[in-house]
Protein backbone atom coordinates (compact mmCIF):
# COMPACT_ATOMS: atom_id res chain seq x y z
CA UNK A 1 0.00 0.00 0.00
CA UNK A 2 1.30 3.83 -0.66
CA UNK A 3 -0.29 6.50 1.14
CA UNK A 4 -0.16 10.25 -0.33
CA UNK A 5 -1.76 13.07 1.42
CA UNK A 6 -1.78 16.61 1.61
CA UNK A 7 -3.55 18.80 4.33
CA UNK A 8 -6.75 18.25 3.34
CA UNK A 9 -7.07 14.67 1.76
CA UNK A 10 -5.53 11.50 2.39
CA UNK A 11 -5.31 8.82 -0.78
CA UNK A 12 -4.38 5.16 -0.05
CA UNK A 13 -3.37 2.91 -3.26
CA UNK A 14 -2.87 -0.75 -3.60
CA UNK A 15 0.11 -1.54 -5.81
CA UNK A 16 -2.26 -4.86 -7.10
CA UNK A 17 -3.68 -2.86 -10.02
CA UNK A 18 -2.42 -0.03 -8.92
CA UNK A 19 -5.90 0.81 -7.32
CA UNK A 20 -7.12 3.94 -5.17
CA UNK A 21 -8.51 2.09 -2.17
CA UNK A 22 -9.42 4.83 0.00
CA UNK A 23 -10.15 8.74 -0.44
CA UNK A 24 -10.41 10.19 3.00
CA UNK A 25 -11.39 13.92 3.69
CA UNK A 26 -9.17 15.04 6.78
CA UNK A 27 -11.22 18.56 7.29
CA UNK A 28 -15.23 16.65 6.85
CA UNK A 29 -14.48 13.39 7.98
CA UNK A 30 -15.79 11.21 5.06
CA UNK A 31 -14.67 8.91 3.51
CA UNK A 32 -15.64 9.01 -0.26
CA UNK A 33 -14.59 5.10 -1.65
CA UNK A 34 -16.88 2.10 -2.01
CA UNK A 35 -15.61 0.04 1.33
CA UNK A 36 -14.94 -3.52 -1.25
CA UNK A 37 -17.64 -5.35 0.32
CA UNK A 38 -16.93 -8.67 -0.32
CA UNK A 39 -20.98 -9.69 0.03
CA UNK A 40 -21.57 -7.48 -3.18
CA UNK A 41 -18.50 -6.41 -5.36
CA UNK A 42 -14.48 -6.87 -3.97
CA UNK A 43 -13.32 -3.89 -5.99
CA UNK A 44 -12.66 -0.50 -5.33
CA UNK A 45 -11.35 1.16 -8.40
CA UNK A 46 -10.00 -1.44 -10.75
CA UNK A 47 -8.18 -0.02 -13.62
CA UNK A 48 -9.52 -1.58 -17.26
CA UNK A 49 -6.77 -2.27 -19.73
CA UNK A 50 -6.24 -3.47 -22.46
CA UNK A 51 -9.92 -3.99 -23.13
CA UNK A 52 -13.00 -2.73 -21.67
CA UNK A 53 -16.12 -4.64 -21.02
CA UNK A 54 -16.43 -8.05 -22.42
CA UNK A 55 -15.48 -9.77 -25.73
CA UNK A 56 -17.71 -12.15 -27.62
CA UNK A 57 -16.36 -15.40 -26.11
CA UNK A 58 -13.95 -13.88 -24.61
CA UNK A 59 -11.91 -14.23 -27.67
CA UNK A 60 -10.76 -11.50 -29.82
CA UNK A 61 -8.19 -11.98 -33.03
CA UNK A 62 -5.43 -10.77 -33.81
CA UNK A 63 -3.08 -11.37 -37.11
CA UNK A 64 -5.10 -14.79 -37.04
CA UNK A 65 -4.49 -15.62 -34.00
CA UNK A 66 -7.30 -16.76 -31.51
CA UNK A 67 -6.37 -14.74 -27.98
CA UNK A 68 -8.61 -15.12 -24.83
CA UNK A 69 -8.88 -12.23 -22.52
CA UNK A 70 -11.36 -12.00 -19.32
CA UNK A 71 -13.97 -8.81 -18.47
CA UNK A 72 -12.29 -5.63 -18.21
CA UNK A 73 -8.58 -7.60 -19.07
CA UNK A 74 -5.77 -8.06 -16.78
CA UNK A 75 -4.16 -5.43 -15.42
CA UNK A 76 -6.30 -4.98 -12.05
CA UNK A 77 -5.17 -7.85 -11.34
CA UNK A 78 -1.50 -7.26 -11.63
CA UNK A 79 1.08 -5.99 -9.11
CA UNK A 80 2.20 -2.43 -10.26
CA UNK A 81 5.85 -1.12 -9.67
CA UNK A 82 5.59 1.76 -7.16
CA UNK A 83 7.47 5.38 -7.35
CA UNK A 84 6.31 7.55 -4.51
CA UNK A 85 7.04 11.28 -6.42
CA UNK A 86 6.51 12.98 -3.12
CA UNK A 87 4.05 12.87 0.41
CA UNK A 88 1.22 13.98 -2.72
CA UNK A 89 1.82 12.17 -5.75
CA UNK A 90 2.28 8.64 -6.66
CA UNK A 91 3.61 6.83 -9.81
CA UNK A 92 2.22 2.79 -10.31
CA UNK A 93 3.97 1.21 -13.70
CA UNK A 94 2.92 -2.16 -15.17
CA UNK A 95 5.03 -3.46 -18.27
CA UNK A 96 4.55 -6.58 -20.57
CA UNK A 97 6.21 -9.89 -19.68
CA UNK A 98 5.65 -13.53 -20.80
CA UNK A 99 2.12 -13.73 -19.09
CA UNK A 100 0.45 -10.95 -20.84
CA UNK A 101 2.39 -11.54 -24.25
CA UNK A 102 0.72 -14.91 -24.10
CA UNK A 103 -2.72 -12.99 -24.11
CA UNK A 104 -1.66 -9.92 -25.30
CA UNK A 105 1.10 -9.80 -27.84
CA UNK A 106 2.11 -6.48 -27.53
CA UNK A 107 4.48 -4.33 -25.69
CA UNK A 108 3.58 -1.52 -23.46
CA UNK A 109 4.08 0.43 -20.56
CA UNK A 110 0.83 1.84 -18.39
CA UNK A 111 1.45 4.20 -15.37
CA UNK A 112 -1.24 4.90 -13.29
CA UNK A 113 0.11 8.82 -12.07
CA UNK A 114 -1.98 10.03 -8.96
CA UNK A 115 -1.77 13.64 -7.77
CA UNK A 116 -3.52 15.45 -4.41
CA UNK A 117 -4.07 19.38 -5.26
CA UNK A 118 -5.67 20.73 -2.37
CA UNK A 119 -9.41 18.67 -2.40
CA UNK A 120 -8.84 16.86 -5.48
CA UNK A 121 -7.11 13.33 -6.43
CA UNK A 122 -6.02 13.42 -10.32
CA UNK A 123 -5.67 9.72 -12.01
CA UNK A 124 -3.64 10.05 -15.14
CA UNK A 125 -3.14 6.89 -17.31
CA UNK A 126 -0.01 6.99 -19.39
CA UNK A 127 0.66 4.58 -22.34
CA UNK A 128 3.60 4.04 -24.06
CA UNK A 129 4.09 1.40 -27.24
CA UNK A 130 7.35 0.21 -25.80
CA UNK A 131 7.60 -2.22 -29.03
CA UNK A 132 8.25 -2.15 -32.60
CA UNK A 133 4.53 -2.77 -34.01
CA UNK A 134 1.49 -1.02 -33.68
CA UNK A 135 -0.24 -0.77 -29.97
CA UNK A 136 -4.02 -1.89 -29.91
CA UNK A 137 -5.33 -0.72 -26.71
CA UNK A 138 -8.55 0.32 -24.71
CA UNK A 139 -8.44 1.56 -21.21
CA UNK A 140 -10.47 2.89 -18.52
CA UNK A 141 -11.80 4.11 -15.05
CA UNK A 142 -14.20 1.99 -12.50
CA UNK A 143 -13.85 4.02 -9.43
CA UNK A 144 -16.60 3.07 -6.36
CA UNK A 145 -17.93 6.07 -4.67
CA UNK A 146 -19.70 5.44 -1.24
CA UNK A 147 -23.24 6.08 -1.49
CA UNK A 148 -25.00 7.33 1.26
CA UNK A 149 -21.99 9.14 2.07
CA UNK A 150 -23.07 10.43 5.72
CA UNK A 151 -25.07 8.63 8.49
CA UNK A 152 -28.66 8.71 8.58
CA UNK A 153 -29.08 9.04 5.17
CA UNK A 154 -30.36 7.04 2.15
CA UNK A 155 -29.49 5.74 -1.29
CA UNK A 156 -32.44 7.67 -2.91
CA UNK A 157 -31.07 10.94 -1.13
CA UNK A 158 -28.51 11.30 -3.95
CA UNK A 159 -28.38 12.08 -7.63
CA UNK A 160 -25.91 12.61 -10.24
CA UNK A 161 -25.98 16.44 -11.87
CA UNK A 162 -24.44 16.22 -15.32
CA UNK A 163 -22.73 19.62 -16.15
CA UNK A 164 -24.39 19.74 -19.70
CA UNK A 165 -28.15 19.74 -20.72
CA UNK A 166 -28.32 17.32 -23.60
CA UNK A 167 -30.49 14.35 -24.21
CA UNK A 168 -28.57 10.96 -23.01
CA UNK A 169 -29.03 7.58 -24.64
CA UNK A 170 -28.38 4.37 -22.84
CA UNK A 171 -27.01 1.90 -24.22
CA UNK A 172 -28.32 -1.78 -23.68
CA UNK A 173 -26.48 -4.43 -22.30
CA UNK A 174 -27.12 -8.50 -23.30
CA UNK A 175 -24.91 -11.27 -21.53
CA UNK A 176 -22.35 -8.50 -21.04
CA UNK A 177 -21.79 -7.27 -24.67
CA UNK A 178 -23.40 -4.22 -25.94
CA UNK A 179 -27.03 -4.29 -27.65
CA UNK A 180 -27.67 -2.85 -31.32
CA UNK A 181 -29.92 0.07 -29.36
CA UNK A 182 -30.84 2.62 -26.61
CA UNK A 183 -32.79 3.85 -24.86
CA UNK A 184 -33.27 7.72 -23.00
CA UNK A 185 -32.05 8.03 -20.06
CA UNK A 186 -34.61 9.37 -17.41
CA UNK A 187 -32.81 12.49 -16.53
CA UNK A 188 -34.62 16.13 -15.36
CA UNK A 189 -32.68 18.96 -16.34
CA UNK A 190 -29.48 17.24 -16.49
CA UNK A 191 -30.17 15.08 -12.90
CA UNK A 192 -30.27 11.42 -12.40
CA UNK A 193 -32.00 10.49 -9.26
CA UNK A 194 -30.20 7.34 -7.82
CA UNK A 195 -32.15 4.57 -7.27
CA UNK A 196 -30.91 0.84 -6.75
CA UNK A 197 -33.18 -0.41 -9.67
CA UNK A 198 -31.45 2.11 -12.51
CA UNK A 199 -28.97 -1.14 -12.37
CA UNK A 200 -30.79 -4.11 -12.28
CA UNK A 201 -30.02 -4.26 -15.98
CA UNK A 202 -26.33 -3.75 -16.17
CA UNK A 203 -24.76 -0.70 -16.37
CA UNK A 204 -25.97 2.60 -17.52
CA UNK A 205 -23.90 3.05 -21.12
CA UNK A 206 -23.72 6.60 -22.62
CA UNK A 207 -21.46 7.52 -25.92
CA UNK A 208 -19.79 10.50 -26.94
CA UNK A 209 -22.11 12.48 -24.65
CA UNK A 210 -20.96 16.53 -24.44
CA UNK A 211 -20.81 16.31 -20.34
CA UNK A 212 -17.27 16.03 -18.97
CA UNK A 213 -17.99 16.90 -15.08
CA UNK A 214 -20.83 14.82 -12.96
CA UNK A 215 -21.55 15.72 -9.64
CA UNK A 216 -22.50 13.00 -6.89
CA UNK A 217 -24.61 15.30 -4.73
CA UNK A 218 -27.62 14.82 -1.74
CA UNK A 219 -30.65 16.13 -1.13
CA UNK A 220 -29.90 15.93 2.95
CA UNK A 221 -26.94 17.44 2.91
CA UNK A 222 -23.93 19.65 1.10
CA UNK A 223 -21.44 17.01 0.73
CA UNK A 224 -20.77 15.31 -2.16
CA UNK A 225 -17.80 15.31 -5.33
CA UNK A 226 -17.52 16.30 -8.50
CA UNK A 227 -15.94 13.68 -10.97
CA UNK A 228 -14.12 15.41 -14.00
CA UNK A 229 -13.09 13.93 -16.93
CA UNK A 230 -11.91 14.86 -20.97
CA UNK A 231 -11.36 13.07 -23.94
CA UNK A 232 -13.08 9.90 -23.26
CA UNK A 233 -15.76 8.82 -25.70
CA UNK A 234 -17.65 6.37 -23.81
CA UNK A 235 -18.91 6.51 -19.95
CA UNK A 236 -20.43 4.01 -17.76
CA UNK A 237 -22.56 3.93 -14.70
CA UNK A 238 -22.92 0.99 -12.59
CA UNK A 239 -23.59 -0.14 -9.17
CA UNK A 240 -23.53 -4.15 -7.39
CA UNK A 241 -27.68 -4.97 -7.37
CA UNK A 242 -28.72 -3.31 -4.07
CA UNK A 243 -24.95 -2.22 -3.34
CA UNK A 244 -24.75 0.72 -1.21
CA UNK A 245 -22.17 2.81 -3.94
CA UNK A 246 -21.94 4.28 -7.39
CA UNK A 247 -19.44 3.92 -10.22
CA UNK A 248 -18.59 6.60 -12.36
CA UNK A 249 -16.57 4.97 -15.38
CA UNK A 250 -14.67 7.28 -18.26
CA UNK A 251 -13.44 4.98 -20.46
CA UNK A 252 -11.66 4.96 -24.13
CA UNK A 253 -13.21 1.74 -25.30
CA UNK A 254 -16.04 -0.37 -24.85
CA UNK A 255 -17.23 -4.29 -24.73
CA UNK A 256 -18.04 -5.72 -27.94
CA UNK A 257 -21.36 -5.98 -29.56
CA UNK A 258 -23.68 -8.42 -30.27
CA UNK A 259 -22.82 -8.66 -33.44
CA UNK A 260 -18.57 -7.90 -33.63
CA UNK A 261 -16.35 -9.75 -35.93
CA UNK A 262 -13.90 -10.42 -33.07
CA UNK A 263 -10.89 -8.97 -35.34
CA UNK A 264 -9.40 -6.33 -32.56
CA UNK A 265 -8.12 -4.23 -35.41
CA UNK A 266 -12.17 -3.44 -36.22
CA UNK A 267 -13.26 -3.52 -32.29
CA UNK A 268 -15.02 -0.29 -31.17
CA UNK A 269 -13.42 2.78 -29.55
CA UNK A 270 -9.99 0.83 -29.81
CA UNK A 271 -7.07 2.93 -29.54
CA UNK A 272 -4.34 2.42 -32.30
CA UNK A 273 -0.93 3.66 -30.99
CA UNK A 274 2.56 4.36 -33.34
CA UNK A 275 5.83 2.32 -32.22
CA UNK A 276 7.72 4.90 -29.72
CA UNK A 277 4.30 7.32 -29.19
CA UNK A 278 3.22 7.70 -26.14
CA UNK A 279 -0.82 8.21 -24.96
CA UNK A 280 -2.79 10.03 -22.00
CA UNK A 281 -5.97 10.66 -20.51
CA UNK A 282 -6.71 12.08 -16.98
CA UNK A 283 -10.02 11.48 -14.52
CA UNK A 284 -10.58 13.93 -11.19
CA UNK A 285 -12.33 13.86 -7.97
CA UNK A 286 -12.83 17.00 -6.22
CA UNK A 287 -14.20 16.88 -3.02
CA UNK A 288 -16.26 18.76 -0.82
Amino acid sequence: MVTIENEKLRAVISTKGAELQSLFNKETGLEYMWNADPVYWSKYSPVLFPIIGTLKDDTYFYKDKAYQLPRHGFARERVFLKDQVSTSEAVFTLTQDADTLAVYPFAFSLKLRYKLLNNSITCTYEISNTGYDELLFSVGAHPAFAVPMVKDTEYSDYYLQFNKTEKLSRWKILDGLMANHAEELPTQNGKLLLSHQLFYEDAIVLKNMQTNSITIGSTKHQHGLHFNFHDFPFFGIWAYRDANFVCLEPWCGIADSVNHNQQLTEKEGIIKLAANANWQRSWQVECF
